[in-house]
């Protein structure tokens, strides 16, 4: 028998697996599942965070399987993904992911700022960032300076009145309301801007001043200036802030309805 018919009979009864193939399955096992009945609450945010998740693992998989321009345009696409699905999760009014991406001045901001804060990171492109930051602000109503340092998952809420200066380091899951200012207290050079921990949520209109430090998970409230650091876990609130710790078993939710400011 020659090569040919050989090859003509081998077994084709196993499916042939492709790279998408292979990244959809790599996905479902890493994906839990879960048989068992959910109340609605927890249900409801998992239904809320699955698509950030899943762009986080899409990354994951794309990086391993993928390089060069190809990847480049990957991890683009899913940072646009988990910005609009963390925009969606916060943002009540939010029918989808079109409409975010379409009338969401706070996402155009933040996808503005992450062109220019790469352009600022070579010298030679400074002054076409600030070009661009002066662009997104007069199309958005916010300023970020191209220089401040922005994690994943930021939101900004209606967005009229931000201003987040050169500066200032803002973590993961952050969100912001409108007429904030994220600003600084002195003339001279260096640090001067406040740093902002992962999951830390800013009422409107609220001042955050120095470099000083918020920490995890803290809440500032409506219309607070805040000139002093906030530990991780707290509520501040006032004109100068004050700020106290969350009880061990009191739900960050629940302590809203005990500051009035958080609301205003």
């Amino acid at each position: 028998m020659s090569q040919a018919q050989q090859l003509q009979t081998t077994d084709t009864s196993a499916p042939r697996t492709g790279p998408a193939l292979r990244l959809v399955r790599q996905a479902r096992s890493v994906i839990p599942t879960s048989t068992s009945g959910r109340d609605s609450a927890n249900g409801s945010l998992e239904e809320r965070t699955v698509g950030v998740d899943g762009a986080e693992l899409s990354h994951r998989c794309a990086s391993e399987e993928v390089s060069g321009p190809r990847r480049l345009w990957r991890r683009v696409r899913d940072t646009v993904v988990e910005d609009l699905d963390a925009a969606v999760a916060r943002d009540p009014a939010s029918t989808s992911r079109t409409q975010m991406a379409i009338v969401s001045p706070g996402l155009h901001a933040i996808w503005g700022h992450r062109v220019a804060h790469k352009m600022w990171e070579h010298e030679r492109l400074r002054l076409p960032a600030r070009v661009l930051s002066n662009v997104m602000r007069a199309t958005t109503g916010v300023e970020i300076h191209p220089g401040a340092t922005i994690g994943r998952r930021f939101f900004i809420d209606h967005g009229m009145g931000v201003v987040i200066g050169e500066t200032s380091e803002i973590g993961d899951d952050v969100m912001l309301y409108n007429g904030i200012n994220l600003g600084g207290r002195t003339l001279e050079k260096g640090k001067r801007h406040p740093t902002i921990g992962n999951g830390v949520t800013i009422g409107a209109g609220a001042k955050v001043l120095g470099n000083i430090e918020i920490g995890e998970h803290a809440q500032i409230g409506a219309n607070s200036v805040v000139v002093k650091p906030v530990p991780a876990h707290s509520v501040a609130t006032g004109i100068p802030a004050k700020h106290r710790p969350l009880g061990r078993r009191e739900d960050p939710y629940e302590a809203m309805f005990a500051e009035p400011e958080l609301w205003i």
